[in-house]
């Protein structure tokens, strides 16, 4: 899996946790507020709280298996081929040393 799109889904899970975390602080504001209306919304935001939460582990756990089994496919690809690893790690690093001493 391409690594922008794991840290893409990494952030994804950490903007989840502030906006949750936000209403959370909300949702305890509002507490001692009164009305029908009012009470109806802060149930409603509730439950949907509680299932962002739930949502929020699934995605976690998702991404934390995907991440290990590409962690494992790379510890497997580099054991089975080291020369072939040593040789794309020196031309990625001749590659920067260029273009770090070209500015």
């Amino acid at each position: 899996m391409d690594a922008r799109v794991m840290d893409s889904k990494e952030k994804l899970v950490a903007d989840f946790r502030i906006v949750l975390s936000d209403a959370e602080e909300l949702l305890k504001a509002t507490a001692s507020q009164s009305g029908e209306k009012l009470s109806g919304l802060r149930a409603k935001l509730e439950d949907n709280v509680r299932s962002a939460k739930t949502r929020l582990a699934s995605a976690e756990e998702a991404v934390i298996g995907k991440t290990k089994v590409a962690v494992e496919a790379t510890d497997s690809y580099v054991h089975e081929h080291p020369w072939q690893t040593i040789g794309v790690a020196a031309a990625a690093g001749a590659v920067i040393g260029l273009l770090i001493n070209r500015r």
